[in-house]
């Protein structure tokens, strides 16, 4: 039998880590969901459908093709990918294609049947050109700050701005923390990197003082209990599902708070779900399997067959995983809620569709290991 790092053979290992993370997800979509559905649009399984429909059929699609897709025509149009991830980001702002919500502006309504959520699209998009950028530097280049740190904090600083006009904090911070994993992979020194991490530390504490909503979610995660039928509503109902949930949980389908106690229950709060209905040990599993797919994408980047694929699996791995902990993390206190989705699991047909999109990507370089 063939190993999967035989040249032209694709990764099935990596291929059942995902489709289990995702048949898990729309089982636990299924139980989060349904009353909510039931109640908005006299359909139990609408959300369910939805996703079905809007994320995993196009997903399915998109990591048939990118498998199919060499991994160096993405290295070959980097550049043009960041004028695609800039003018996603624009777009957001034109009225006609902005499909935001209250002040949000973190969509773009399609022909008003269905919205894409440029910011996902973006994540994929501008790592391609990261990984390009970087892959056509030896070390020394990288480490330079006239051609390394000075060119990778503009173009991020860019795509940051755009990402906090929105507003979409979660997204931006998920997208500069893959950012600077990959540059510390090609080189960049500790102090650069450690340097940057103060310098976001400070600009998330500015936009925290000069944003009542965001001071108030940054209060919230300080002292839960201040306001717990209020800003502090949705942390308090996320913690005493968890907490309720025990070692071994309620059971399947018998969650409480997703009878409209819990916001966001088959979005942001899912895992406040599995945690009510499945307990600790598989709520502990879930964590689990993100690792295990941390895993197998660094063994592929390891054994990548040169610098930009390389880069982009890092990239890949860590978006995946950075924005698994932010949003686990919200749910148990550990950081103030951003409102970004469980990867795989959570509802949300773009985000689904995107990261199976990536790991087609990282499926065509598994089959050109070293």
């Amino acid at each position: 039998m063939a190993s999967p790092h035989d040249r032209g053979t694709i990764d099935y290992g990596l291929i059942g880590i995902v489709s289990a993370m995702i048949l898990f997800g729309l089982i636990m979509l299924l139980s989060a969901s349904s009353p909510n559905a039931y109640k908005q649009f006299g359909d139990s399984y609408y959300f369910l459908k939805h996703q079905i429909i809007f994320g995993l059929i196009p997903g399915i699609a998109g990591l048939i093709v990118f498998t199919r897709i060499p991994y160096t025509f993405w290295k070959k149009h980097a550049w043009n990918l960041l004028l695609v991830s800039i003018g996603l980001l624009i777009l957001v702002f034109i009225p006609g294609f902005s499909g935001g919500f209250g002040t949000s502006h973190s969509w773009v309504s399609v022909g008003g049947f269905f919205s894409v959520q440029p910011s996902e699209i973006v994540k994929l998009t501008f790592l391609f050109y990261l990984a390009g950028w970087l892959g056509a530097r030896d070390e020394r280049g990288v480490r330079d700050i006239n051609t390394g740190l000075i060119p990778f904090l503009s173009v991020l600083g860019i795509i940051a701005l755009l990402m906090i006009l929105q507003p979409d904090t979660g997204s931006m911070t998920i997208l500069a923390a893959m950012s600077l994993i990959v540059y510390f992979v090609a080189g960049a020194p500790v102090q650069y990197i450690a340097g940057l991490i103060a310098t976001g530390l400070a600009g998330i504490w500015f936009l925290v003082a000069i944003s009542p909503y965001r001071a108030e979610r940054f209060t919230t995660f300080l002292h839960p209990e201040l306001d717990p039928q209020g800003i502090g509503y949705h942390i308090n109902q996320a913690m005493l599902a968890l907490g309720a949930g025990g070692f071994f949980g309620f059971g399947y389908g018998h969650s409480r708070q997703k009878f409209q106690y819990l916001p966001e229950v088959a979005g942001d709060s899912i895992f406040a779900v599995i945690g009510e209905e499945m307990g600790f040990f598989v709520a502990t599993f879930v964590v689990a399997m993100f690792l295990v797919l941390l895993w197998r994408l660094f063994e592929i980047a390891k054994r990548a067959p040169d610098k930009f694929s390389k880069y982009v699996v890092i990239g890949i791995g860590s978006w995946i995983v950075v924005q698994a902990f932010e949003n686990i993390a919200s749910m148990v206190a550990l950081m103030p809620i951003t409102g970004v989705p469980l990867p795989f699991i959570s509802y949300g047909g773009t985000s689904l569709a995107i990261l199976m999109c990536a790991i087609g990507v990282v499926l065509n370089i598994s089959k050109h290991l070293k």
